[in-house]
């Protein structure tokens, strides 16, 4: 699958503007890891597009997000190292390999992130630096909805905190404007 296709399917699956910025900033942070693990980019950066795929479809039955979506993508061929991913994400398998802590790490800090611009006075991915966001990451009520331990478990990839954080937010900084930001 080609990011074009997966971009298309999201963009068939998902309505929610919002849900789709958000999958953009994964696929961002996933690729930017990838980068710096030397991993396939292109395949971390689809496990990262489209690891919510089934997110409104599975809105009213939250227990489902994750399998719904692995189902669809194992059908049209997403290799299985990105399936087992986003299983992982929602908590539907054990994280196994890089891929895995990665999309199970990006995936809160995504939002911690952006609600970090939001309250900075410009209002700019591109404004923020490293330092604001370990503050806001620090104040447990600040986004609260972003799981700090799950963030933290980008330590499984072998980085710091620090340095998954400043790679994420180098990666959303990257496709700021796609994410209006």
């Amino acid at each position: 699958m080609t990011r074009d296709e997966g971009l298309n399917l999201l963009n068939e699956k998902m309505k929610n503007a919002n849900l789709i910025k958000h999958c953009l900033a994964a696929e961002a942070c996933m690729k930017e890891l990838a980068r710096r693990l030397n991993a396939d980019e292109a395949l971390w950066g689809l496990a990262g597009l489209l690891h919510d795929i089934d997110y409104e479809e599975t809105n009213a039955d939250p227990a489902r997000h994750g399998l719904v979506g692995a189902e669809i993508l194992e059908k049209i061929g997403l290799p299985a190292d990105a399936v087992h991913a986003i299983r992982v994400h929602s908590g539907h398998a054990p994280a196994q390999s890089p891929i895995d802590w990665a999309l199970y790490a990006t995936d809160p800090l995504t939002g911690l992130i952006v609600a970090s611009a939001l309250m900075h006075p410009a209002k700019k991915l591109n404004s923020l630096d490293l330092e604001f966001v370990i503050r806001r990451y620090k104040e447990k009520r600040f986004a609260a909805g972003a799981n700090r331990e799950q963030i933290a478990s980008s330590a499984n990839l072998g980085l710091e905190l620090n340095d998954f954080i400043a790679l994420c937010l180098k990666g959303m900084q990257g496709v700021s404007d796609q994410l209006g930001l």
